[in-house]
Parts: structure tokens; sequence; C-alpha cells
């Protein structure tokens, strides 16, 4: 984002200024069914859904044209970096600590925000170090980040303390509590690198229980006694429990990961994995053992990690390209791995399940294509809709010089342009 840009501000609310809900048309959209449908939306709602023609739009509601396009639910991030976002190329990186200059947090914060929203996330969960010298400075911006974005999308902070237990995990201790008091909507925690893992586990699930908040831990997951102790813990509290990216998992004997993953799995603790690759707080670049995981019962939803820091100075922060991996080198079949991305990416983050059926919430994304299989390899036309209404639109055009060679390609159209000085005539102009 440059620096003179400005900040997105909220958008109006027409129900709250007593305009009514604001309502929506979707025609001609495209379902991973094969339907083609029309979509009508009303407020935050899915209002009707019928065949291609049949909806008209509500008095004086917008209509978006979906010829072309793919309608899915859309994706949400559950496993993304806000405080660290977009410093790969900052001084610090490689050398010493992340900058923490609160004006530049909010920035690097909402930047990604915004990056993934545009690649259709419109819920993300933001981890965010709130003991490593700054205390809960870059939380404070990040929720700063937050307001700012209401009404385009839903920012989910965590705190994320290192250390817990001892004498030495005091600090960290209180500044959790008071992390959640301040705006936090989840406790995380590192329990790989405290000296009692299990006491640090413990201590953020009883916080987590005093707040009636949900738990994301960091954790390699390569101890299977830890798990176990983990998952007998987590089965008493009453909120969610989500650890990643456990790549550890993966290293050890397929029978010991598989009682580890059952163990999980009866405790209802979800799994993230990072496909893209890992993240500051994670000792390696692998990713969980995605199959064994679900064959056991395991809730595994995809996350993107590292956001071009220091961990993963290329990251993309796209969870479509996070489901192209699971499916390519994963082995799951598309729809398994859009769900990774979509319905079980949601359910980890305690989001309402979305399906683009009638009083489902209208968090949904339209992807030029025509099955989802093709979306996954070539994305990048997309519209996004949060709460009822278009908050990002990207269109991509590929144009190719005219020749003999070009090719009959579907959605093709040539477009008649004087040539540049020595350059060529326009061509054919491909839609994706």
């Amino acid at each position: 984002m440059p620096a003179d840009s400005k900040q997105p501000q909220p958008p109006e609310d027409g129900a709250a200024a007593g305009a009514g809900p604001t309502s929506l048309l979707l025609s001609h959209a495209r379902l991973a069914d094969g339907r083609t449908v029309d979509v009508r939306l009303v407020g935050d709602r899915i209002e009707a859904v019928g065949t291609a023609g049949s909806l008209a739009p509500v008095a004086a509601g917008a209509r978006v044209d979906l010829t072309g396009y793919l309608l899915l639910p859309a994706p949400a991030e559950p496993h993304a970096h806000a405080d660290t976002a977009f410093s790969a190329d900052l001084p610090g990186p490689g050398s010493g600590p992340v900058p923490y200059d609160g004006e530049e947090v909010r920035r690097r914060a909402t930047e990604a925000a915004l990056l993934q929203l545009g690649h259709g996330a419109t819920a993300l969960r933001a981890h965010v170090g709130i003991d490593d010298g700054q205390g809960l400075g870059p939380l404070e911006e990040v929720l700063r980040a937050r307001r700012s974005l209401h009404g385009l999308g839903e920012l989910l902070p965590v705190a994320v303390p290192r250390l817990l237990t001892g004498a030495a995990g005091a600090d960290g201790r209180a500044l959790l509590r008071d992390a959640v008091r301040r705006g936090a909507v989840a406790v995380g925690g590192r329990p790989d690198p405290d000296p009692d893992p299990a006491g640090h586990a413990a201590v953020v699930l009883e916080v987590a229980a005093e707040h009636g908040v949900p738990v994301d831990l960091h954790t390699e997951g390569g101890d299977p006694a830890w798990l176990a102790r983990l998952a007998a813990m987590a089965g008493e509290l009453g909120t969610g429990v989500t650890i990643g990216p456990c790549a550890g998992l993966a290293r050890l004997p397929p029978e010991v990961a598989g009682r580890a993953a059952e163990r999980l799995a009866a405790a209802g603790v979800g799994v993230v994995c990072l496909p893209q690759g890992g993240c500051r707080d994670a000792g390696s670049r692998g990713v969980a053992p995605v199959g064994l995981l679900r064959s056991a019962g395991v809730r595994v939803a995809a996350g993107s990690g590292a956001l071009r820091d220091a961990a993963n100075p290329v990251g993309r922060g796209d969870p479509l390209e996070a489901a192209y991996l699971l499916a390519s080198q994963g082995g799951l079949a598309p729809e398994e791995a859009y769900g990774a991305v979509g319905a079980e990416a949601r359910a980890v983050l305690g989001l309402p399940e979305v399906r683009v059926e009638a009083g489902f919430p209208a968090e949904l994304l339209a992807v030029r294509g025509e099955r989802l299989a093709g979306v996954l390899s070539l994305a990048y036309s997309r519209i996004v809709v949060h709460r009822g209404r278009v908050v990002a639109r990207t269109s991509a055009v590929r144009e190719y010089c005219d020749s003999a060679a070009a090719l009959d390609l579907p959605r093709q159209a040539r477009t008649k342009r004087p040539p540049g000085p020595g350059g060529p005539r326009a061509g054919p102009v491909v839609r994706s």
C-alpha cells in the first residue's frame, strides 16, 4: 500500500441509517454442482437462489452479471501473521528483530488484510506476538486496523505470548489476560520454546476458559507425549482449540502419528496446516500429514502463514494457492482442497457455515472459470462479497500480439487498437 494512500473507512450501514438493508442480485452464476443460477442477497444473508433469469433484484438493488464465473462460499484465512507481514525488506529480518513502530505495524496489518481480502478471504485470523519486547503495542495497532476494516472484512487478532511458565513467564501470563480484555478474540501460545510446554498450554487453556475465547497454539507437533497431554486438557475446555502448523507430525512414524491424530480428533482439536510454507514460529518448512489427520477424523484447515516476512519472503497470502497445493501435492480432490480453506477454515475460526443457499451468510467468492479444478489452476479474476456487498474486485486480462499462430481460445475477443511506435498490433485478448 503506498504511503500516501488513504485508510479504508467503514461503509455506511443503510439499515442503521434507516434506509433498510442493501440488496444485490448475482445473475447467471455457475455453482460447483454445475447449475447456473441467480442469487439474491438482502442485507448480510442470501435471500433466494433460483434458476438463471428467474430472480429480479429488489427495488433499487444492484446487479452483478456473473456469466463465466464460478460462485463459491468465501474462503477464510485461519493462520496469518499481521504484525510481521511485508517486513522481509525492512531493516531487521535476517539480522535482528522486526521493527515494531506503531504506525508501521498498523499499515502492514491493513495492507495484509486487504491483500488477502482481494484474494477472497473475508475473515482472517491474525496472530500477534505480545511479549517480544513490545508488550501489547503491536496488538493495539492490529486492533486499530481491525476497526478501520469494519465492513470490508473480519480481522480477528490472536494474542501470542512466548513464555508463560515459571518466574520468567509471569509477565507473559499478565499480558495474555490483558490482551483479551483489550480485544483479542482468541488466545495463542508457543509451547515448543517454553521450558514446560504442557504447563504453557495449561496456562493458555486456563485463560481461554476464564474469558470464553478460543485457543490457537503454534507447535510443530513432533512430540506425541505432549500432544496426548494437550488432547486430554483440551477435551475439558468448552471453547475450540486449534493447533498448527504441526509439520513435526509428518516426521513421526506413521503408527505414532496416527495414535496422536486419533487423540486430537477425540478431543475436538483442529489442525491448521501451511501448504505455502512456514511461519516465524515454525521450526521447519514441512507440511502436516493432511491425509493421516483427515483419516483419523481431525478437522484440517489450511492457512497461508508468513506473508513476505523473514519466514517466507515470497508468501502470497492466497487461500486458493493453499488449496491448489493441497490438490497438486497433498493428494486431495479439488473439492476437499477448497474445503480446507473454506468450510474447514471457517469452522476452526468459529464462524457460521456458508452455502450458496437461501438463509446462509452472504460471504461469497466468484472466480472466472467453469469448474473448481480449473479455478484452482488459474484463479485470476475474482469478485469478493462480504455481508452482501461487493468489497473487492480483481480483473485479469492477458493480451497476445496478432499473429497467424494465435489460437481460437475460449472467452477470447479481438480488440482493435492502433499499433504503438514499432510495436505489434493488439491481438487476441483472453480474460482469466
